[in-house]
């Protein structure tokens, strides 16, 4: 008998739709039409170049993609993205790269580009512990800015841009764990680019969608694989791109068109987080939230119990209730709900539930 599946609050690699994982399992001896496996069949086959062709079109209509941007499908992660953005752009270009630190992985990605060339950080919000983003008046551009950098939703601390800042220059966005999640006016961005694991796929493929000039600015000294201009050139196929992850973002763009597109997934989404936010504000303290109120997350709640001790019992006793993963990142300690798209409601519902149960257990 197989085993029963739990509800999986992890913040990645993280829950994918069922009737995704149905397909993928039905079909993955032998994909139709190919006689073989997605695992097997040559990435430039007949038969994978539509695969690579639909998924991009669903990403384009989910998004709104206009006309003068490129889809591409990229390998190494965000983390790879964090060097790779400043070594096509600080560097040709010579000028500054402005970072928006709001968390942990922005700060991580202005350490990157440091690496790479010139990076001004012109907001960090540490002394407050990262607790909010900053308002369009504090943020303060260097007169050689190439580029104004932001992570649109800190996993680890759960805030989340309510809307994007105003800046007078290019606006790139690491949007990791929250893509698909909302929708997104791409014209606003010279880049965007999210790793799927946690809201559009399995690890392995990162999904970035760039503005044409943004892509011509690729150095010519560039080895090929770390060159945006020579990956858009070769459709993503410079090399084997992760054929199976690339496949699995298919069908989660399918089912996301399902569900309505990503207006009805916001809307989903506010409506489970809150859920949980009720709970906590309920609570007379028992439970309190990591960042300030108008800048919670509706992706990634990060909360806490009363102390250490109990955030322990807590996850343990979740376990029972068939909740796992719910421990909080170790420099924030605490509880974390990643309750992205895949999540069903019901899985929040309950969770929602223990945390009645326990907080009258311990309050």
């Amino acid at each position: 008998m197989p085993e029963e599946r739990v509800y999986n609050f992890s913040a990645g690699p993280a829950v994918l739709p069922v009737s995704v994982l149905k397909q993928a399992q039905e079909e993955l001896l032998c994909l139709p039409g190919s006689g073989a496996s997605i695992l097997e069949i040559s990435h430039r086959s007949k038969q994978f170049g539509e695969i690579l062709e639909q998924t991009k079109a669903n990403v384009c209509e989910l998004l709104g993609v206009p006309e003068n941007y490129k889809v591409m499908f990229l390998q190494g992660g965000a983390l790879l993205q964090f060097a790779m953005l400043p070594m096509n752009i600080i560097r040709n270009t010579n000028k500054s790269g402005n970072y928006l630190v709001t968390g942990s992985w922005s700060k991580k990605a202005a350490a990157e580009a440091k690496t790479q060339g010139k990076t001004d950080i012109i907001w960090d919000g540490k002394d407050e512990r990262y607790v909010r983003k900053p308002t369009d008046a504090e943020i303060k551009l260097t007169d050689d800015a190439a580029y104004c950098y932001l992570c649109a939703n800190e996993t680890i601390e759960g805030i989340q841009y309510q809307r994007e800042p105003n800046v007078s220059v290019p606006l790139i966005a690491d949007m990791s764990s929250e893509i698909f999640s909302r929708p997104v006016d791409v014209k606003k961005y010279a880049c965007l680019y999210a790793c799927a694991q946690k809201n559009a796929g399995p690890a392995g493929v990162t999904l970035v969608v760039m503005r044409d000039d943004f892509v011509e600015m690729s150095g010519d000294d560039l080895a090929s694989p770390l060159s945006y201009k020579q990956i858009a050139d070769k459709d993503s196929m410079l090399n084997t791109p992760p054929t199976f992850c690339i496949y699995i973002m298919k069908l989660i763009t399918d089912w996301l068109k399902e569900q309505g597109g990503l207006r009805a997934m916001h809307e989903r989404n506010v409506e489970k987080a809150q859920l949980l936010y009720d709970v906590i504000d309920a609570s007379n303290g028992f439970y309190t939230v990591h960042g300030n109120r108008e800048y919670r997350s509706f992706m990634n709640v990060s909360f806490r119990t009363p102390s250490e001790d109990l955030d322990k019992k807590f996850q343990e006793e979740a376990k029972e209730h068939k909740l796992t993963n719910l421990n909080g990142h170790r420099s924030v300690k605490g509880e974390r709900a990643s309750i992205y798209n895949a999540m069903p409601r019901e899985g929040v519902v309950v969770l929602r539930d223990f945390m009645l149960d326990f907080a009258k257990k311990y309050a």
